[in-house]
């Protein structure tokens, strides 16, 4: 991207401040504030109608916000935005492109349209992207895989410095999902492309953002890097115990630097715990019954749904 469009200076590729999406009576969005740090991969988790592809299309430009301000590399004047955008590869929904067209003629038409200038740009984008075998396929005879590849190479025509991508492994078998994963950690540390994108299969998501959000209802609930959330959902032990109230001021007297809490169902929640035959000790020595002890590492799935409905700094 040119130096008069970028700010160098911004450590975000992307800065929502306050965005509310609203049709009719209707909230999509409500005040989202989401930070996207330049060359990171940013995963953006939600469940249907959280808002996530609402607030890709506003990125995009292809709607506007009710309220507050967007910046991408520091700009967010519309003019500047614009800008920017003609510079960002998109793809958001189903790619876009003419089925009975062959794959290298679909690139080059978008390359012709984007004003990209050397037609050699199409043969690196059909090798970068594994494509160059079916250049002469038909797009209709493209497999799903296929053809997320084929509109993954639609928006990396131009070189773009950021890439949004909504749901691209989509549809896609293990193995076409472990080649695309491959293949966007290669344009993050190769190329330097800060990448956004979101997903419903939350477990390939983990192992490959560096930062996340979670969206739900149109609120953004929280957005953290990997490593905090790594932390968050470190090895934990769930007691459950005759007397918790009890149980846990013994732990605060004997262990008083352990992080644990009280969850819903009464049961004791210890991060970052020690030997469970510390704690099973603790309420022999006490005189409380032990009734089940449970050691276990918390998936990003069961950490956005304690989020969403209203947990926090938990595991």
């Amino acid at each position: 991207m040119n130096d008069h469009i970028t700010n160098q200076n911004t450590i975000y590729t992307i800065e929502a401040k306050q965005v509310s999406k609203s049709y009719g009576d209707l909230r999509a969005l409500d005040k989202v504030s989401l930070h996207v740090r330049k060359g990171s991969i940013y995963g953006l988790i939600g469940d249907n109608g959280a808002g996530k592809s609402t607030f890709l299309k506003l990125l995009a430009g292809h709607i506007f916000p009710t309220s507050g301000e967007i910046r991408l590399f520091g700009q967010y004047e519309e003019k500047e935005l614009l800008r920017c955008r003609r510079q960002t590869g998109i793809m958001i929904e189903q790619p876009g492109f003419f089925p009975n067209m062959t794959v290298e003629n679909t690139l080059e038409y978008y390359r012709i349209q984007k004003g990209i200038p050397g037609k050699e740009k199409v043969e690196e984008i059909l090798q970068l992207t594994k494509l160059s075998e079916k250049r002469k396929s038909r797009c209709k005879k493209l497999s799903m895989g296929q053809k997320q590849r084929l509109g993954l190479a639609i928006a990396l025509i131009g070189e773009p410095q950021l890439l949004i991508l909504d749901e691209p492994i989509n549809g896609l078998d293990p193995s076409g999902i472990i080649e695309f994963r491959r293949l966007l950690l290669r344009l993050n540390e190769e190329k330097q492309i800060t990448i956004l994108l979101s997903s419903h299969i939350l477990t390939e998501l983990q192992q490959t953002a560096t930062h996340f959000g979670f969206l739900s209802r149109g609120k953004l609930l929280e957005e953290l890097s990997a490593e905090a959330l790594a932390d968050k959902c470190a090895d934990c032990l769930d007691i459950s115990v005759s007397d918790p109230e009890t149980y846990a001021a013994l732990l605060v007297r004997r262990y008083p630097n352990t992080s644990f809490q009280v969850l819903p169902d009464r049961t004791i929640q210890i991060r970052h715990c020690l030997e469970p035959e510390v704690y099973s000790s603790l309420a022999a020595e006490n005189g409380l019954t032990l009734r089940a002890l449970t050691r276990h590492q918390t998936s990003l799935e069961d950490y956005y749904i304690n989020l969403k409905n209203g947990g926090n700094e938990t595991c």
